[in-house]
């Protein structure tokens, strides 16, 4: 019996070995992931006659596609997203609520990675008051800088902040993001002292002033474009110096830092991604190193010129042809079955109200501030109270609560009013207690949704559900996004390289599985908050 229980021990131990060593000569150098911020799932085909062979087309007939991949929580904006991504779980649980929110008991603003105790090294001593400390999980970058004892590197790149700052989680060995004026990359002291001399000479070189010298005009010529509306329209917004929308676009006069807002802020990302590769040696070594790149310029075109812009399509245009050179790039730098890419994005969009209406479809703005004085007028006549509602923001109702303790009232009387208040309105869809929402009557998929949304301290009291085709406007022009509906939350989802199976997985997916696909992937432990699951089909054994 002790001989066969020996026996049995010796084969195991030397299996596992061989596992081991199998396992880690098939993992990937480098892991790429490119999100998209706002780009709906549809542009992938919608776009695709556009689309050159060797750019988006190559991930989806080369790669594998989720095409039913979708954000399961509230509210659908680029702070949440980025960080759902990396994290593999939903704001209640990573507690990033949304891009901004009012502390709870003090209600002073709070944005997402907002780090007094740090400051900027290069940039604007503004924008450089940031880390990732807002943040309560880890990211699947912090754990394969744990798994690897730290010798792996995690670099993240984008040009709003937060998009990459939250993807490079706690441990990441640096994080840039654009500045508020001058155009050039930035960090603060949370991940370094002072920039790499490569950064600086990169700064130095001043891209952003060369894109900006360029002007923006279409790739192709106009009737090229079938996707998009007419060039000069009321739908779409501009920039301060134009009188109509049509292209050419002029942006010289504009300051470097407005790159973020046309297609150019996208192709320094990839100069500066191509920079960083060669600099810090990405995936020149035994261990996985990961490179999260987000785009963030393509949110920026949406949201000023909406998803039907001629704008819109020049900018995928675009971003094909610089997706196809960065691959090709990857593919002599660091090997074509060297390394693994993934592309999704942090939210969609919404199409602009005035367009819907326009085609006969139901649609309409939702302005804040017009709704907060309609309900504050009705609650000083029910209740004798001033300025009850503190704020309406991001499809949230944000109680005074000191207010309301200092009149000794009953706060769940004014939340009923409120609620049976806003329920009358025709452009409102749900009114939730969100203390209570449990006991609300409304589509199940979308109760969860709001629940895993939901951060105690960091989220209003009531959330507001408009009717579909109804966004929270702060212009009526451009559009935005944040809402459940499935033009904010159906998100393209491809897998390409090392260690994936080519294919296509129709059944649905979430944003939350993607953390835990990459870690199954690279046999490491998964984000200590994820509640996703890997999706077996993208994986190659």
């Amino acid at each position: 019996m002790k001989s066969k229980f020996f026996l049995f021990l010796i084969l195991t131990l030397q299996t596992g070995v061989s596992f081991s060593k199998v396992k880690k000569t098939n993992k990937p150098k480098l892991i790429i992931g490119l999100v998209v911020d706002q780009m709906r799932a549809d542009f992938l085909t919608r776009f695709a006659y556009q689309y050159g062979a060797d750019g988006f087309l190559k991930l989806m007939q080369q790669g594998h596609v989720c095409s039913h991949a979708m954000i399961n929580y509230l509210p659908s904006y680029t702070a949440p997203g980025h960080t759902c991504i990396y994290t593999g779980t939903v704001p209640a649980i990573h507690g990033i609520a949304s891009n901004d929110w009012f502390q709870k008991e003090t209600l002073k603003p709070m944005y997402c990675t907002y780090d007094p105790s740090v400051h900027n090294i290069g940039g604007t001593r503004r924008a450089g008051t940031m880390s990732p400390r807002n943040l309560w999980t880890t990211t699947i970058t912090d754990e394969l800088r744990l798994a690897s004892n730290f010798k792996s590197k995690v670099i993240a790149i984008s040009v709003k902040d937060r998009a990459s700052i939250l993807p490079g989680g706690h441990t990441a060995n640096a994080a840039y993001w654009m500045d508020d004026s001058m155009g050039v990359f930035m960090s603060s002291n949370f991940y370094a002292q002072q920039l790499p001399a490569w950064v600086d000479s990169f700064n130095r070189q001043d891209y952003a002033g060369a894109y900006m010298a360029k002007n923006w005009d279409l790739v192709y010529p106009k009737e090229k474009y079938l996707q998009s509306t007419a060039d000069n329209n009321t739908y779409e917004g501009k920039f301060p110096n134009e009188v109509g929308t049509a292209f050419p676009h002029q942006l010289a006069t504009l300051r470097r830092a407005d790159i973020k807002k046309t297609p150019y802020g996208n192709d320094m990302v990839f100069d500066f991604a191509k920079a960083t590769i060669e600099n810090e040696h990405l995936g020149q070594d035994s261990e996985t190193d990961f490179l999260a790149l987000s785009f963030s310029s393509t949110d920026y075109v949406g949201h000023m010129y909406g998803p039907n812009s001629l704008e819109i399509e020049d900018t995928y245009v675009r971003f094909d042809k610089r997706l196809a050179s960065f691959m090709q790039y990857l593919d002599e730098t660091i090997g074509p079955d060297e390394y693994t890419l993934f592309l999704t994005a942090d939210h969609g969009v919404a199409h602009n109200p005035s367009f819907l209406q326009d085609q006969k479809i139901p649609a309409g703005f939702f302005v804040d501030s017009v709704y907060k004085k309609k309900l504050n007028e009705q609650l000083k006549k029910q209740f004798n109270i001033q300025d009850a509602i503190f704020s309406i923001s991001e499809n949230y109702i944000w109680l005074h609560d000191s207010l309301i303790k200092n009149k000794q009232l009953n706060r769940q009387e004014i939340i009923n009013e409120i609620i049976q208040e806003c329920s009358s309105w025709p452009e409102v869809h749900f009114a939730l207690d969100m203390k209570n929402i449990q006991a609300a009557v409304l589509p199940s998929q979308i109760k969860e949704m709001a629940i895993h949304g939901f951060v105690q301290n960091r989220s209003g009291d009531i959330l507001l559900l408009l009717k579909p085709g109804w966004i929270d406007a702060y212009a009526l022009t451009g559009t935005t996004h944040g809402t459940w509906n499935p033009y904010d939350t159906h998100i393209p989802l491809i897998w390409y390289g090392k260690g994936i199976q080519t294919g296509e997985t129709i059944r649905q997916v979430h944003m939350t599985d993607i953390a835990a696909t990459i870690a199954s992937l690279l046999q490491i432990q998964m984000p200590n908050g994820c509640i996703g699951v890997p999706i077996p089909e993208v994986i190659s054994r």
